[in-house]
């Protein structure tokens, strides 16, 4: 045996005595090793396992957030949500709307004319416009006595259609005067027949009140209509007593106009009582 630096060696065919403490030392490096592993493999398991579970967190979240944003077009419409088939349809009672009262109803009789009625209310202001043309108001009046006012056959008429007022006023321009005689009856049929049977006669026309004298002299022009349970009557004329012709366009459109405006504030009677009854604004 020699011995030298770095222990004794081993060489072929020598003894192979094993060297115990070396080999206890690699043993115990082993088992440290393994140990040191089983405990980083169960922390990586835990840490992969959590991992998952916030993946799969985060994901639910992301659906459901995406779930609540889609807009209304995507989402189901009510059509594809079930539905209880057990469950009763909701209904509803059908209801109609009654219909607005009919002005041609309140100015047709007297039960149901009751607004404020006068010669002002008729006819207000101190002029009348049609068009171009402009109209000075003269006198009014209002008498309950119908015949009194009037020339010819009409009184004998309105009295025996039982007229209860009769309502004048007069227009006048250029030398033409027209006045218009509003005879009122408690019902329509009553006005209808008193315009219907009248031939001759006319409402003695109301001068004065800045109107000329006509229509007491020579020949004028009359008419006669209804409307409801009003009939009403013109008489115009030129001042001085000069004769009406069928040339005498001036005169004639005179009594048309006022003949119209009459209607029209006629009317506007019916339809103010009828919103009044229904509560709607005038």
């Amino acid at each position: 045996m020699s011995f030298g630096q770095g222990g004794p060696q081993w060489g072929p065919g020598g003894s192979q005595t094993p060297d115990w403490a070396a080999l206890a030392e690699a043993s115990e490096n082993r088992n440290r090793r393994r140990k040191w592993l089983m405990i980083g493999g169960g922390a990586l398991a835990t840490v992969a396992v959590a991992a998952a579970v916030a993946v799969a967190v985060v994901s639910a979240n992301s659906d459901n957030s995406s779930a609540s944003n889609k807009p209304a077009s995507e989402l189901p419409t009510t059509a594809d949500i079930p539905k209880d088939s057990n469950a009763p349809d909701p209904s509803f009672e059908a209801t109609t709307p009654p219909p607005p009262p009919d002005p041609m109803d309140f100015i047709s009789s007297a039960e149901k004319d009751k607004a404020p009625l006068s010669p002002t209310t008729l006819y207000p202001g101190k002029t009348l416009t049609s068009g171009d043309r402009v109209y000075k108001k003269g006198g009014t009046d209002s008498t309950s006595k119908c015949a009194s006012r009037t020339q010819g056959p009409l009184g004998a008429l309105l009295t025996k259609n039982k007229c209860t007022r009769l309502i004048r006023a007069t227009y006048s321009k250029d030398g033409i005067g027209v006045t218009v005689g509003v005879a009122l009856f408690d019902t329509a049929a009553q006005a209808s027949k008193a315009k219907d049977q009248w031939e001759k006669g006319n409402v003695t026309s109301l001068v004065g009140h800045g109107a000329p004298t006509f229509c007491r002299q020579g020949l004028c022009r009359s008419t006669a209509n209804s409307y409801g349970r009003y009939a009403y009557f013109t008489t115009s004329g030129f001042a001085g007593g000069k004769d009406v012709t069928k040339k005498d366009t001036k005169v004639y459109q005179l009594s048309d106009d006022v003949a119209r405006f009459t209607f029209q504030q006629i009317n506007r009677r019916g339809e103010a009582q009828a919103s009044a009854a229904a509560g709607m604004p005038q």
